[in-house]
Formats: C-alpha cells, sequence, structure tokens
C-alpha cells in the first residue's frame, strides 16, 4: 500500500471510492468533498491549495490530502494531515483524520496509512502529531495504538 497525493490519473479509481463511502453512507474522515456539486479537478486543485493555505474555508487550516492505493492501483483510504491545529482540532479532529472503503476494512490498511501518514507528518516538521476517534470506534483506536499513540482522555 502506498500513501500519496491523488492525480488526474487516479480520478476513475478515487470516484469509485467515493461512491463506495456515499453508497454505504459511511463517514470518511479523511476525505473531504461535496457530493453534490462535485468536480474531480477542481477537488484536486482545492487540495493544493489547501495545501498552500490559499482559499481555506472559514475555520480550517493547511493540510494534505492524501488516498491509500493498494499494491494493484485500487484507491482504498483518504488520509487528511492538517498541519497545524487550530481550537477546534485540538478537541475533536487532531492532525490526521483517515477512512478506509468499506469494502477494504479489515485488511490492514488503516494501520498502515497512519503509519505512513505519520511519517509525512514528520517530514512536515509535526513534532507530536494528535490523532483522536470516537469512543464508538475500538477499530480505530487499535489502529492509533498499533502506530504508537498514548491514549490520552475522552
Amino acid at each position: 500500500m502506498i500513501l500519496r497525493r491523488p492525480t488526474l490519473a487516479d480520478k476513475e479509481t478515487v470516484l469509485e471510492m467515493m461512491a463506495e463511502f456515499e453508497q454505504a453512507q459511511s463517514p470518511h474522515d479523511g476525505g473531504f468533498w461535496d457530493a453534490e456539486n462535485f468536480v474531480y479537478e477542481e477537488w484536486l486543485e482545492s487540495n493544493q491549495n489547501h495545501e498552500m493555505g490559499i482559499n481555506l474555508p472559514e475555520g480550517w487550516v493547511p493540510d494534505i490530502q492524501l488516498v491509500a492505493f493498494s499494491r494493484d492501483g485500487q484507491a482504498v483510504g483518504f488520509l487528511n494531515l492538517r498541519l497545524r491545529l487550530n481550537d477546534y482540532l485540538l478537541e475533536v479532529g487532531g492532525h490526521i483524520g483517515y477512512s478506509i472503503r468499506p469494502s477494504e476494512r479489515g485488511k490492514g490498511y488503516a494501520k498502515e496509512a497512519l503509519r505512513q501518514g505519520l511519517q509525512v507528518a514528520k517530514e512536515k516538521n509535526v513534532k507530536r502529531a494528535l490523532v483522536t476517534c470516537s469512543t464508538e470506534n475500538p477499530a480505530s483506536r487499535a489502529v492509533i495504538l498499533a502506530n504508537g499513540g498514548v491514549y490520552e482522555d475522552v
């Protein structure tokens, strides 16, 4: 599995993954889009702008949108790395949000995506990454702990 920025060449597989999240009505932490007005090329441009801190929505911080791809090139998940925290992210979202498409869960992709995401965070000078999860998501908690996470509070 490789975690990287999505490109135009990834359009078909990323759109398939997005459709699966939507059809399953599954949360897609780490991947943000407006299903009603979605244009893939505009999403890519928006991702680039957000990474540079350009045209950020109110309350957002610069971030890097990454996609996890299986060995055969199938998009299997999202990971969003926030380059700094605001008050909201300090309490709720943390530096990293991630999600794996429903059909690919339980295969170790989340653990590997978070491992690679933490490496990117380190490269971007995030000294200590805050990764949060819902108390109703024991699988995510296990992924965080498996990557050296330390439980702080509820």
